[in-house]
């Protein structure tokens, strides 16, 4: 039996190739890495530098964590994937923990890549977990 469900959020991101904004399965909500693109202007460029793209792709995440009624708090696992990982790490890790209530970090790798789409310095994908 299929028990997955699968999500696409109307005000979410423009999908920037084919995928669900999320997937449901066993209680666990798998949300796609999403891009520093904005939902009201996708073809706007991009912010500049790590930490204004980082924001706008947590704003993304919390778009479609919000769509299938979760938010940063159910967030088991974070990868992150960066195309100037020894330029950028540190500046992320400054940053990320604004994100999350003290002492409540998710698991999380991050990942040094060549290339994102969109020519994106950033893109993070989430593991959450429904209550």
């Amino acid at each position: 039996m299929n028990d997955l469900i699968h999500h696409m959020v109307s005000a979410g991101p423009r999908p920037v190739a084919p995928f669900s904004h999320a997937v449901e399965a066993g209680g666990f909500v798998f949300i796609t890495g999403q891009m520093p693109t904005d939902p009201a202007n996708p073809d706007a460029p991009l912010p500049e530098g790590i930490e204004a793209q980082t924001r706008r792709v947590v704003d993304n995440l919390q778009i479609v964590l919000g769509g299938v009624g979760l938010t940063l708090d159910h967030v088991t696992m974070a990868r992150i994937y960066l195309t100037q990982f020894e330029r950028d790490y540190a500046a992320l890790n400054s940053l990320w923990p604004s994100f999350f209530p003290s002492g409540k970090l998710p698991a999380r790798t991050t990942v040094g890549v060549t290339a994102l789409a969109v020519g994106a310095l950033v893109e993070i994908d989430l593991v959450a977990r429904k209550a």
